[in-house]
């Protein structure tokens, strides 16, 4: 059955965004931060504390935007008007926690307090910067919802080079988590095209299980049980491997994801011949600029002596996960999601990526002098990670009273 295409709006207007803008930076901006990063991203308030922040951190322009516009529809909707995220805006606690304190819906994850079920015609419903599946967005707009998409730009990016694999009969192989909203949007694009199929690969060694099945074959029961949920409906891996086109979630590993797509650049060619591989194979780099600049700044920062490293996000934020990851093949390395994880100098709980749960660590923050990097994800607002430097000021027994404050 048609449906009437949804209802677009024009939630920039000057008029909403001044005000909005505003409230934004009554919540998140950080004079402190800005008067550190004005002064070479070093703070040393006294001898025996120097903090150096990475040069790009926090709040990317994607995340900036979704964040506008979803206080942008509260504003510009009467208070009794009822609107609906689909799930987290981003992945940051403290920011969804002012989403919902503005009395905005959540319609799944742990903050879920509506249900898709109860949503009617003219309701408002807000996509997140991740984006969201097709099959959603095709029964919200049946039902006749208004949207405020916040899609972020790069991610559209990577949907349209999907679409572009599936029109050419080509199989989408991405490096990604098959379980973040953003891959699962992604993969849903994958197969908007009949016959589309896609793969997600997380790791290189399951990039290499598939390089091998790729060139020796093997047991295809075996296949499709290991990337169970990560490969597309009717998914053969002896039909479905002989044209591939590699993308990837836009906040993973630059690194990792060109490893993936040598890896299997190589296989392709050695089992069709160079003269062939364009047949069988293509690439796009479809990394967030935002996150890139991220880890390169993280990548500097780790070449400067330094004792410790915070860093601050969302604990199922993918971007920030890759920075703690760096962060830990150099030096001792706490992912936390605010300054209240930072108990005392001798404790301190912090997320472990191993064990996907939160753990303590004790004698945390050394006696005497010591030098603390920071660094954040770019879902995360510069007022925690002001929170975290004022924290770590008064582990160390010192007062910044004189500095800048929110």
């Amino acid at each position: 059955m048609l449906h009437a295409p949804p209802q677009k709006l024009n939630l920039r207007r000057p008029d909403i965004m001044s005000a909005v803008q505003a409230q934004v930076l009554s919540h998140y901006r950080s004079e402190l931060v800005e008067f550190i990063r004005a002064n070479g991203n070093v703070l040393r308030p006294a001898p025996n504390l120097t903090i150096r922040l990475a040069k790009e951190f926090g709040f990317c322009y994607g995340v900036e935007r979704a964040i506008d516009l979803a206080y942008a529809a509260r504003k510009s909707f009467p208070p009794e008007q009822p609107i609906y995220i689909l799930g987290e805006i981003i992945h940051n606690p403290e920011v969804n926690d002012q989403i919902s304190d503005m009395g905005i819906k959540f319609l799944s994850g742990t903050e879920k307090n509506a249900d898709m079920e109860d949503l009617k015609k003219g309701d408002v419903v807000i996509i997140p910067a991740f984006g969201t599946e097709v099959a959603t967005r095709a029964r919200l707009e049946e039902k006749g919802c208004v949207f405020v998409d916040t899609t972020c730009g790069d991610v559209m990016s990577v949907w349209k080079r999907v679409r572009q694999y599936s029109r050419d009969g080509v199989t989408s192989i991405i490096h990604g988590k098959a379980w973040h909203e953003e891959t699962k949007a992604t993969s849903s694009q994958a197969t908007g095209t009949a016959g589309g199929h896609y793969l997600v690969v997380f790791t290189l060694e399951e990039t290499d299980y598939v390089c091998s099945y790729i060139l020796n074959g093997g047991n295809r029961v075996e296949f499709l049980e290991k990337f169970k949920g990560a490969l597309s409906e009717g998914f053969d891996p002896d039909i479905h491997l002989n044209a591939i086109g590699v993308a990837n979630q836009t906040t993973m590993l630059r690194g990792e994801t060109e490893e993936v797509q040598r890896r299997f650049r190589a296989a392709m060619e050695k089992k069709f011949g160079a003269a062939k591989l364009g047949e069988h194979f293509r690439f796009f780099d479809t990394i967030c600029g935002a996150t890139q600049d991220r880890q390169d700044a993280l990548e500097k920062l780790l070449q400067e002596p330094l004792d410790l490293l915070l860093v601050i996000g969302g604990y199922n934020s993918s971007n920030t996960s890759h920075l703690a990851e760096m962060g830990e093949a150099k030096l001792s390395t706490y992912f936390i999601k605010n300054a209240g994880k930072m108990t005392s100098r001798e404790l301190i709980h912090h997320y472990d990526q191993h064990k996907r749960s939160e753990v303590e660590t004790r004698n945390w923050l050394p006696d005497g002098e010591v030098t603390v990097g920071i660094t954040a994800g770019a879902s995360c607002p510069n007022n925690l990670i002001e929170d975290t430097i004022r924290q770590l000021c008064e582990l160390k027994g010192i007062q910044i009273d004189g500095l800048p404050a929110r």
